[in-house]
């Protein structure tokens, strides 16, 4: 008996630890700009996790890009990198989050700010790149992704389908089509086909 709740103690303990595993800034700045193009990777700027799970710059980049590492406690890997000029717009998305709020919630409040004035959105087209891979295609120590995809948007408020001739949906793997047309979150969407 004493054998079973020592076991049982110690898995408990384990796999505590294992949850609570902290990524490295270095790695954390690895994973995040793998969702950048390459040639914009070594001068975008990073926000990382802290011990603590407190979101906050991890590096000071020189470029106008601006990259999102891994949430900790999220299976898989999630980042993102986008133009400068959406920092208000993610910002906003990031502190409604945090206070429980959900997707509509959050797309119905920007949705008025934006109309308000008091929350601006770019006023030229802004890019948007998204990079996942599974729990087992990357290695939280080292960085090393073996699989991943790669998607793209592109931010246009107030676009329609009309105003750009993108479609409402894709009708091929890769094919620019247009998401949430006239109003502030409107996007050009491309998702290339996957292996």
């Amino acid at each position: 008996m004493k054998t079973c709740i020592l076991a049982f103690g110690i898995f408990l303990i384990s796999n505590h630890v294992g949850m609570a595993q902290e990524i490295s800034k270095e790695v954390q700045i690895k994973l995040a700009v793998a969702a950048a193009p390459a040639e914009l990777r070594d001068e975008a700027s990073v926000y990382g996790y802290d011990k603590d799970g407190k979101l906050g710059v991890i590096k000071q980049g020189k470029n106008d890009l601006m990259c999102l590492a891994d949430e900790p406690q999220q299976k898989g890997l999630n980042v993102s990198c986008y133009h400068k000029d959406l920092e208000p717009f993610m910002t906003r998305g990031r502190e409604l989050k945090s206070t429980g709020k959900g997707f509509q919630e959050i797309f119905d409040i920007r949705e008025k700010e934006v109309k308000d004035g008091k929350l601006q959105m770019p006023g030229d087209p802004s890019s948007l790149y998204v990079f996942t891979a599974q729990e087992d295609a990357y290695n939280k120590t080292t960085g090393e992704i073996t699989k991943g995809y790669l998607r793209y948007v592109i931010y246009i408020p107030y676009a329609t389908a009309e105003s750009t001739g993108l479609p409402l949906t894709p009708s091929s793997p890769g094919m620019p089509w247009i998401m949430d047309p006239g109003t502030h979150r409107a996007h050009i969407m491309i998702n290339p086909a996957k292996d």
